[in-house]
């Protein structure tokens, strides 16, 4: 694996305690990157940075001028960027049918527009060469009931990162994705509480077990060293889960309704 010793880095969407944007900063502090860690809340971003001996600011990502102001300040604290991830999202689960105008406008605020401008401020900082990684999802790819406006949104960005590789390549700048599966983090929490509904998951993987935040991050720091030869694509970092396929939500319902008869 490459080097990212010295380089500096924007991790946003890194507010949530223990959440992948966390996992990711600290993965790349401990390879000696310079890490400014983003997102909307100041107690758990100043933690994080004291941490890991990087900087933090306040970020969310629906707010042009907030995303101007994380890059600038980057910038200013460590004299240019190298490596921007962004690691926000937000786990809609509804009914296609019951989705909202208000849903879809937030959801495209948070997993489409705001990501986009981050990409043009990133892409505008970047005056040697760099590395823009967008946490995705299996489900950008493969279907999962209730998850419309989460998935469109995803696809819909994962598609801007191929342009952006193919505009930005000439000067040296890369553009990736990474898709998970279900991963422990606080976004999937209400799923972990159930070890049968995380088994009916895992057989889905052919390498036998679901995802964690350590292999995105791994994968994330592959994607922002110099000696990866790779753009536009969209890494599947899930154990194989896009060969097959997400349960349904019937097949949950009747685990869940399974693990509750025996706790009784």
């Amino acid at each position: 694996m490459g080097s990212v010793a010295g380089k500096v880095v924007i991790v946003l969407g890194a507010a949530g305690a223990n959440n992948m944007g966390q996992v990711i900063a600290r993965r790349f502090a401990r390879e000696g990157a310079k890490v400014m860690v983003a997102g909307r809340k100041e107690e758990t971003l100043r933690t994080l940075a004291e941490e890991i001996g990087g900087a933090w600011a306040l970020c969310d990502i629906t707010r042009e001028a907030d995303i101007a102001a994380l890059v600038a300040a980057t910038v200013e604290r460590f004299g240019r960027l190298d490596v921007a991830v962004n690691a926000t999202g937000y786990g809609l689960l509804k009914p296609f049918l019951e989705t909202t105008r208000e849903d879809l406008e937030f959801m495209n605020a948070v997993q489409f527009t705001g990501p986009f401008q981050f990409f043009q401020a990133a892409v505008g900082a970047m005056k040697d060469g760099g590395s823009i990684i967008q946490i995705s999802s299996a489900t950008a790819t493969i279907m999962l009931d209730n998850h419309a406006a989460y998935m469109g949104t995803k696809a819909g960005i994962d598609h801007v990162v191929r342009c952006v590789a193919n505009e930005f390549g000439e000067r040296g700048i890369r553009a990736n994705s990474i898709s998970p599966g279900i991963t422990d983090t606080p976004m999937a929490a209400s799923a972990f509480e159930s070890q049968a509904l995380v088994d009916l998951f895992r057989r889905e993987y052919p390498l036998g077990r679901v995802g964690t935040a350590d292999d995105v991050a791994e994968a994330a720091l592959w994607l922002a060293a110099d000696e990866c030869f790779v753009t536009g694509q969209n890494l599947q970092v899930n154990g194989g889960l896009t060969l097959r396929r997400n349960p349904r939500v019937s097949e949950m319902a009747a685990v869940l309704a399974a693990e509750a008869g025996a706790a009784h």
